[in-house]
C-alpha cells in the first residue's frame, strides 16, 4: 500500500505526530558507501527556512537502523527511522468532523474513521523526510554511475523564471532558500510568499529538475517508460497536480517541424541539438539531459475563514485553520523531487540491467 519501486523500493511507515517515522529500502547492493555529510545535507534542504516555512522545526537526524554496516550498505534492506519531536497535536482534532478544504482529512476518514487526523497522519508532507533520506542513499548510487541530478524552484505563484537554466544552475540555488536561481529571483519569490502569508494563504508553484549523464535505453516501452514512471514518483509528493516532461503542454501546441530534435554526430556519438523531448524518447532515455517539471498546489491549510461540512451534524459550517503550516511548500519540495527522482532512475537502472556498481 505504501511501497513504491520494483528492483529498489521504498516502504513508508509511521504518521505526522506519531514517535518516529521512517521507511524500508530494499534492493540495494552491499558496498555503497554513506555519506552522512552528504545525507545531512539532502535533509537541511527539505527544512523550512525561517518567514516561508512552518514554525515547526524538527532536526530530521536519520538513523539507519539496518542494512548499513560502519557506514557501508550490506546488501540487506535499509530501515531508517527519524524521530518527531516538534509536535501540536491538538491543532488537528476538529478536522476529523470538520476536514480541511482541498486536504485529504475529507477521504481519509470516510474511508477509515479511526485514521490519525494529528497533523494529517499518513498523509502529511512529513512523511517526505524519509523519502529524502532514502532518495539520497539512491543518489549516491547514481553518482558512483556517474549520474548527476538538480532541481531548483522554477516558479512559486505569479514569479516565474524564464531562462533555461543549466544543471550547474540546479546546483547555485542550493544557496537560497526559495531554491531559485539567482538572488534577484530568490527575493521576488520570498517576497510573494511572505505577502501572502501575512494575507492568511499561501502558494504553490513549479519545481524542474534535470538528470544528466544517463546512459541511453533507461526504461521500457508502454507500461514501465521511464517517463510514466516518472511521473508516477512525482504524483506520490503532495501537492503534486501535473507533471511535464521536456516542452510539455507546448508540445500540444506546436508542429512536429518545430518540436522533432533533429540527431547529428559528435565524433562517434548520436545526440540532437535540440531537446525538446526532454531525453525520453520511447518510453527510454535518450542521453540527452532529462528535463521535466512538478507543478505543485497551494498549501491547503490557511488561515483565511473557509466554508466546509460538519460530518456530524451534516451543517455548513465555517472553519477557521490553527497551528503551524508552510505558506508554501515548493522551495522544501525541491530536494524532495531530486529524491523520487534518484530513487526512480536508479531502481529504472536496476531493471534494466545498468548498474555496475
Amino acid at each position: 500500500m505504501n511501497t513504491i519501486g520494483n528492483d529498489i523500493r521504498i516502504t513508508l511507515w509511521g504518521g505526522s505526530h506519531g514517535s518516529h517515522i521512517g521507511c524500508v529500502l530494499e534492493g540495494v547492493k552491499g558496498g555503497l558507501e554513506l555519506d552522512n555529510d552528504k545525507i545531512t545535507e539532502e535533509m537541511s534542504l527539505r527544512r523550512p527556512s525561517p518567514g516561508i516555512g512552518t514554525a515547526r522545526m524538527e532536526k530530521d537526524e536519520v538513523l539507519f537502523l539496518s542494512g548499513v554496516t560502519e557506514g557501508v550498505t550490506n546488501g540487506d534492506p535499509i530501515s531508517i527511522m527519524i524521530a518527531n519531536n516538534d509536535t501540536r497535536s491538538k491543532d488537528y482534532e476538529q478536522f476529523r468532523h470538520r476536514p480541511r478544504p482541498g486536504h485529504a482529512d475529507f477521504t481519509a476518514v470516510i474511508r477509515n474513521p479511526n485514521h490519525d487526523i494529528r497533523g494529517g497522519g499518513m498523509f502529511s508532507g512529513r512523511l517526505t523526510a524519509p523519502l529524502v533520506a532514502a532518495g539520497t542513499v539512491c543518489r549516491l548510487g547514481l553518482e558512483a554511475e556517474g549520474i548527476d541530478i538538480g532541481a531548483f524552484t522554477r516558479g512559486i505563484g505569479e514569479v516565474i523564471d524564464p531562462q533555461e537554466r543549466s544543471i550547474e544552475e540546479c546546483w547555485d540555488s542550493r544557496a537560497f532558500s526559495s531554491r531559485a536561481c539567482t538572488k534577484d529571483l530568490d527575493d521576488e519569490m520570498i517576497e510573494t510568499i511572505m505577502n501572502a502569508s501575512s494575507e492568511g494563504d499561501s502558494l504553490g508553484g513549479v519545481v524542474e529538475c534535470h538528470l544528466e549523464n544517463l546512459p541511453i535505453g533507461v526504461g521500457e516501452p508502454w507500461f514501465d517508460s521511464l517517463d510514466g514512471e516518472l511521473a508516477k514518483s512525482m504524483f506520490s509528493i503532495p501537492a503534486m497536480r501535473a507533471f511535464e516532461i521536456g516542452d510539455g503542454l507546448l508540445s500540444s501546441r506546436s508542429k512536429g517541424s518545430e518540436m522533432n530534435d533533429p540527431f547529428t554526430l559528435a565524433g562517434n556519438e548520436v545526440f540532437t541539438t535540440t531537446n525538446h523531448h526532454g531525453g525520453v524518447l520511447g518510453g527510454r532515455s535518450s542521453g540527452m539531459p532529462l528535463v521535466f517539471r512538478c507543478f505543485l498546489k497551494p498549501t491547503p491549510s490557511i488561515s483565511k475563514t473557509q466554508c466546509t461540512v460538519d460530518l456530524e451534524s451534516l451543517q455548513d459550517v465555517q472553519l477557521q485553520i490553527e497551528g503551524r503550516h508552510d505558506p508554501c511548500i515548493v522551495p522544501r519540495a525541491v530536494a524532495v523531487v531530486e529524491a523520487m527522482a534518484c530513487h526512480c532512475i536508479y531502481d529504472m537502472m536496476s531493471r534494466g540491467g545498468f548498474l555496475e556498481n
